[in-house]
């Protein structure tokens, strides 16, 4: 019986992710049709909830009220631990109508998603 050195099978894995998520393990990919993707406009969603519960939990509202989420209107993937996604997150807060970048972290196996990054979108 031939053993597989470990090696051999990581470079199998890392070949049938990067196939699988339609890129090269490591390179973000631009996510087509954002607004009809279920999975993004929940990821963005939930980036919404989760800085306003760290709001609340930190007891500063900057500009005062929650955001209320509108939409993902552009997302990128990249395979890491997981799935991270790049996402401009567009949302409302007392009228005004505000873009953030969002970085969230997906890992379907343990059935957990992390917000790593929530900011004010700036322009290039």
């Amino acid at each position: 019986m031939m053993k597989v050195p470990i090696f051999a099978l990581l470079i199998c894995l890392l070949f049938v992710l990067s196939n699988g998520y339609g890129g090269m393990v490591g390179g973000r990919r631009q996510i087509e049709n954002v607004k009809s993707n279920k999975e993004v406009q929940e990821l963005g969603r939930f980036s919404v909830a989760e800085y306003n519960s760290r709001q609340k939990a930190s007891r500063k509202m900057d500009g005062g009220g929650e955001l209320q989420f509108l939409e993902v209107v552009e997302a990128q993937s990249q395979v890491v631990s997981g799935i991270k996604y790049y996402l401009k997150v567009s949302a409302v807060r007392n009228g005004a109508h505000m873009l953030f970048d969002s970085e969230v972290v997906v890992k379907p196996w343990l059935r957990s998603k992390q917000l790593l990054n929530f900011a004010p979108h700036a322009p290039n």
